[in-house]
Parts: C-alpha cells; structure tokens; sequence
C-alpha cells in the first residue's frame, strides 16, 4: 500500500473507481534544502503530501521570518486561504530538508469531487483536520507558556525538534533563540 493510500484511508475508504481516480491526479514534485514550494505572491493551486522531507511555512513581517507551521513525512500541506480564494499568498512554504511531495491541482480535485462522493468527503475530513490543527496550535499561544509550548511540541511531535536548525523552532515557539537555549537546558 502507498502513502498516499495510507494518507487517505485515515480520513475515508474509496472505492476502486474512486481510488484509481483520485490517485491518478497525483504528481510527484522534487525539491532541495531551501527550494520554495510557494512564495508570497504567488497563488497556491495544489495540495501536497510529503512522502519524504521537511517544510516549513512562514510569513515575513518586518524583515523576520515567522514559521507558523511544519510538515514532516504523510502530512498535507498547502495554503489554505491562497487556495480557497485563488488570491496571492501571503504565506512562503520551503523545505528544510530535500524533500518530496506528491501534489493534487485544485482544479482536479474540484473535478474528482463532483465525479466521486468519497473524493469530496476526503476533501472535506482534510480540510476540517487541517483546520483543527491550525488552531490547536494558535490555542498554545494563548494557553502556555514558551516552555509548555515547547514541550507540547516534543510531546506531539518529537522528531522535529531533532530535525529543525535552532532558529526556526526559536521563531515557531515565539521566542528568541537565547530563550530557547535556556529552555532545552532545563529539560
């Protein structure tokens, strides 16, 4: 069985149609350390899964850097608001690591949802679990401390805090990398 068919079997079962369908607009994508999967500006017109790698999204506000998110091996990852609305992303996703993808055109998936219910109701526990997690994270913000967010994050997500360079995990907890430093020594 594939990581795709892994991937969509946690949000719904297909059928065979609806399978062949559905995996057939898939392409793979290829990108190296530091290769831009979206840039601000740019609109973002597919979905992507990460079969191998590391990506980062983050926004530029006055020269910094803020990454708001990462997505490691049989996780999606996309702009949401980009896509919904066909407007410019505000939004930079990069890869951390060399890092490949397979990726669905909005356009297809509209396509396969009006051929297939099952591809719509993948459409729809994607979206609603995508959103979930967006705010379950923006929620430590308001709830926790750096030090609590940094250990929900080991917690939920272990191997990135082996795999992410310092200053990125700085900026996605919302503190400097000195504070992190003091942070990961008193664990």
């Amino acid at each position: 069985m594939t990581l795709l068919h892994t991937s969509v079997r946690r949000f719904v079962e297909m059928d065979e149609p609806s399978w062949v369908a559905f995996n057939d607009a898939f392409r793979e994508f290829q990108l190296g350390r530091g290769d831009f999967l979206l840039q601000p500006g740019q609109t973002c017109k597919h979905i992507y899964l990460v079969q191998e790698g590391l990506l980062r999204s983050f926004y530029m506000k006055e020269g910094d850097e803020r990454n708001i998110a990462f997505a490691l091996e049989n996780s999606f990852v996309t702009d949401l608001k980009s896509l919904r609305s066909g407007q410019a992303s505000e939004l930079a996703i990069q890869a951390l690591e060399p890092s490949t993808l397979l990726g669905v055109a909005k356009a297809d998936l509209i396509r396969l949802y009006q051929q297939h219910h099952q591809i719509e109701a993948f459409g729809r526990r994607l979206l609603e679990t995508l959103l979930e997690e967006q705010e379950e994270v923006a929620s430590w913000f308001r709830l926790y401390s750096a030090k609590e967010r940094y250990a929900l994050l080991g917690q939920r997500y272990p191997s990135l805090l082996q795999r992410l360079p310092l200053g990125h995990l700085a900026s996605f907890l919302g503190v400097r990398r000195e504070t992190l430093s003091r942070i990961r020594r008193l664990k």
